[in-house]
C-alpha cells in the first residue's frame, strides 16, 4: 500500500471515529435532555398531587441564630455581660438533640421544647457566669425562640405556596411556642402542627404520620419543607413527599451546607420563592 493510500485510510478512519464519537454525544445528549424533561414531568405531578405542605420551623422558616445572638446583645448591654453570644447560640441549640434523646431513652417523660430549652439554658447560665439574673429575666429569655425572625423570603414565600396549598408547621417546637412564633413575626399559618401532638419528636415516624392524619391526608399529598436532609429523609421513608430548601447561613457564614447531589429530594430550592415558582403556586 502506497504512502497516499495509507494516509487517506487514516483520514477517513479519523473521520468515520469523530463521526461516531459526535453521534455518541448526540445520544448523550438527548438522553440526558429525556431524563430532565422526565424529571420535570414527575415534578409536575408530584404538585399537582401534593395538597398541604408541612415546614420544619427553626432554621428552615427562622433563622434561630441570629435571632438568639441579637437577644443576647440586648440582655448583655443591660446587664454588662461580655459572651461571645453566637457560641451560645449554637450551645443552645446544640444541647436539643441530647436533651430529646433523654426523653427518647425513658430518662425524662414527655417534655415540651420550652421546657427542654429551659434545662439548657440553666446549665449555660452557670457556664457563662450569668447567675445573676433573675427568675424572671431566664424565663424571658428562654422565650427568645417564641420571637425567632423569619428568613427575608419566608413570609412573602409562604403567602404565594398559600395560593395552591395548605401549609402548616411540623416542628419539634411546641404549639404554644409556635403559635406565639407566628403571631410574632406574621407567619400565615393554616394550622400550626407539632410533635408535641404525637409525643414524638421528629425524626420518629410518628410525628409525620400524626400530622398527615390531623389534616386527613395520606402521606404521599403531605410534602415536608425542610432546611435539614435527616429531617426530610426521615419524613420520605415515612410516606410524605420532599422539599429541600437551602439555608446556607443557618449556623452562621463559612459552614458547609449538604447538597442534594443524588437526586433524593422531590424538590430542591433556595427559597420559599423559589419552591413556590417550581410548585406553579
Amino acid at each position: 500500500m502506497s504512502l497516499n493510500q495509507r494516509r487517506k485510510n487514516e483520514l477517513q478512519n479519523l473521520r468515520r471515529r469523530s463521526f461516531l464519537k459526535s453521534v455518541a454525544l448526540m445520544q448523550a445528549g438527548i438522553s440526558v435532555g429525556l431524563l430532565s424533561g422526565g424529571k420535570v414531568h414527575a415534578q409536575g405531578a408530584i404538585a399537582d398531587t401534593v395538597q398541604a405542605l408541612t415546614f420544619d420551623v427553626f432554621g428552615t422558616v427562622v433563622d434561630w441564630r441570629t435571632s438568639i445572638i441579637r437577644e443576647g446583645q440586648i440582655l448583655a448591654a443591660n446587664k454588662g455581660f461580655n459572651v461571645d453570644w453566637g457560641e451560645f447560640a449554637e450551645q443552645w441549640r446544640g444541647g436539643y438533640g441530647p436533651a430529646m434523646n433523654r426523653v427518647r431513652s425513658g430518662e425524662l417523660p414527655w417534655t415540651k421544647i420550652d421546657d427542654l430549652h429551659r434545662m439548657i439554658l440553666d446549665e449555660l447560665i452557670v457556664e457563662y457566669g450569668l447567675e445573676e439574673l433573675t427568675e424572671t429575666e431566664r424565663e424571658y429569655f428562654n422565650r427568645a425562640w417564641h420571637r425567632l425572625i423569619p428568613w427575608p423570603d419566608t413570609v412573602a414565600g409562604l403567602y404565594q405556596l398559600k395560593n395552591k396549598y395548605v401549609i402548616t408547621t411540623l416542628s419539634n417546637g411546641n404549639v404554644s411556642l409556635l403559635t406565639n412564633m407566628a403571631k410574632n413575626a406574621g407567619l400565615p399559618w393554616d394550622a400550626v402542627l407539632s410533635a408535641e401532638l404525637a409525643k414524638h419528636y421528629k425524626p420518629d415516624p410518628e410525628a409525620y404520620l400524626t400530622a398527615a392524619e390531623l389534616l386527613s391526608l395520606p402521606p404521599e399529598k403531605v410534602m415536608m419543607v425542610a432546611a435539614h436532609p435527616g429531617d426530610l429523609r426521615a419524613a420520605a421513608r415515612a410516606g410524605l413527599r420532599t422539599a429541600y430548601v437551602i439555608r446556607p447561613l443557618e449556623r452562621g457564614p463559612g459552614r458547609d451546607v449538604e447538597k442534594d447531589e443524588d437526586g433524593e429530594f422531590d424538590f430542591v430550592a433556595t427559597s420559599f420563592i423559589d419552591l413556590a415558582n417550581q410548585l406553579g403556586a
